[in-house]
């Protein structure tokens, strides 16, 4: 099948560090190239992969030393893969909405997964006008402030199956992973590790639109806590031993998580998961086989206090059986031809007037 993956510019693919929806858009990438598919990836230039790459703009734009309005850049690249849609079977966006108008005109068969949270309100009209496009959700939880639109699947992340090794000796510290935002409240797994009597190292991201949270609310948090070890952005090499070193990955969100990437990763580690039960947490999360599901810091210490009671091997192999690259892939590639299907079915009612 010939296919078309359309990424934001805002990372590359894979990305150097964070960057939750490009490294997904990778994995996809370069699984279904290794399962024989013709893919073109439509991203930005410092891209790395084994597929045919479009690129508009020569840097991510996080990273670029002129920091570009990003809006006329994703334009001209929709616009590419507008000049380009008849060299595919389908085209795969993973940039919300931006391309909707242009599908719509050309109808062309196309889908589009949505990576962000779905219940903020100026959304909802939006996909009203566009209640035609395909979508998919990467958990059921993610799909429940929209009604009435196309949702063609629910397909979950999936990582490949060797980029983690798992490690079954647990480690001496709780692992926090991920961005530093009011969201995905690192102050909670302060508190859990502080009422635990165990470290915790923080490897995170700390956005610029997050900065004066992180000033005002959690930098002085973590000089008043010497167990807490804050360290930073980590890359996917790093996250290896970050996560398989970890008695237990903290997860205590304060938002409805689409997916959560970082659940996964852990697991294919070894490592077991503590997380609030918000989201999309209990799609992933079976609790006692590869972590537990909480409702509050005091359900989390209890929690860490029994982790022990956790597989590391059934942990890993959860991972296996649901969340690899390789599944993913023919979850979509089976998307792909349902889409295909209609938009031929589409176009033959329409030529028939």
């Amino acid at each position: 099948m010939r296919i078309a993956q359309v990424a934001p510019l805002y990372e590359s693919v894979p990305p150097k560090t964070y960057g939750g929806t490009e490294r997904v858009v990778s994995y996809l990438t370069e699984e279904l190239v290794r399962q024989g598919h013709e893919v073109t990836l439509f991203a930005s230039g410092d891209s790395v992969t084994n597929a045919s790459l479009i690129s508009t703009v020569d840097c991510s734009l996080r990273l670029h030393p002129n920091k570009p309005d990003p809006a006329p850049l994703h334009a001209v690249q929709l616009g590419q893969v507008q000049i380009r849609r008849d060299d595919f079977d389908i085209i795969h966006y993973h940039n919300d909405y931006l391309h909707f108008p242009m599908s719509r005109a050309n109808r062309h068969a196309q889908l589009t997964t949505l990576h962000g949270r779905l219940d903020l309100p100026e959304l909802i009209p939006l996909y009203e006008e566009f209640s035609e496009m395909p979508l998919i959700s990467i958990s059921e939880s993610q799909r429940a402030p929209l009604n009435g639109v196309n949702w063609v699947s629910t397909i979950h992340h999936g990582l490949p199956e060797g980029l983690f090794n798992p490690v079954y000796t647990p480690g001496k510290y709780l692992a926090f992973l991920g961005r530093i935002s009011p969201e995905k409240r690192v102050d909670r797994a302060i508190e859990i590790a502080r009422r635990a009597g165990l470290p915790l190292k923080i490897a995170a991201k700390v956005d610029k639109a997050d900065e004066v949270y992180y000033q005002e609310k959690i930098a002085p948090l973590l000089k008043a806590s010497p167990f807490a070890e804050y360290i930073g952005e980590i890359n996917e090499e790093q996250k290896q031993d970050f996560l398989g070193g970890a008695i237990g990955l903290l997860f205590p969100i304060d938002w409805p998580e689409p997916f959560g990437l970082v659940m996964i990763e852990a697991m294919a580690c070894g490592t077991p998961v503590i997380a609030y039960r918000r989201g999309s947490v209990p799609e992933v999360i079976e609790p006692g086989v590869n972590g537990f599901c909480v409702s509050n810091i005091d359900e989390a210490v209890e929690a860490v206090g029994s982790i022990d009671t956790i597989s590391r091997q059934n942990c890993r192999q959860e991972f296996l059986r649901r969340f690899t690259a390789y599944r993913m892939a023919r979850n979509y590639v089976e998307a792909y031809g349902r889409v295909r299907s209609e938009s031929r079915e589409s176009s033959h009612g329409r030529s028939a007037f």
